[in-house]
């Protein structure tokens, strides 16, 4: 049970990281959420638990293909959120990821890679 509280508190740990070093400097705080941490976190986690080398290495490649599809929010988001406001900008990212994992699990499949 330890080891679990160890792991949340970690892991939130850099979530906190991310928010104050973004409040300080936007470049820093976009330069360190864009660093894959909670990906690296992950791998060590499932290393540490000794999950076999092909579940890491899966999560890792998986994780590659599905981080594609989230980039066009990343450009959406500064160009809505002045004219919508905050929550309908988020929603309106969330919908526009749907759309493009779903098209780019579709195209994705075409060449073998199984993404749904």
């Amino acid at each position: 049970m330890s080891w679990v509280i160890t792991k949340y508190l970690l892991t939130a740990g850099v979530v906190v990281l991310v928010s104050e070093v973004a409040k300080r400097s936007d470049k820093l705080g976009g330069f360190v959420a864009a660093l894959p941490l909670v990906t690296i976190l992950t791998l060590i986690w499932l290393f540490v638990e000794q999950q076999p080398h092909e579940k890491i290495a899966n999560h890792a490649w998986y994780t590659f293909w599905y981080v594609i599809p989230t980039l066009p929010m990343f450009l959406a988001f500064p160009l809505l959120l002045p004219r919508i406001g905050f929550w309908l900008t988020l929603l309106a990212c969330v919908g526009i990821t749907v759309t493009c994992f779903g098209a780019f699990a579709a195209v994705l499949k075409h060449f073998g890679i199984h993404l749904l």
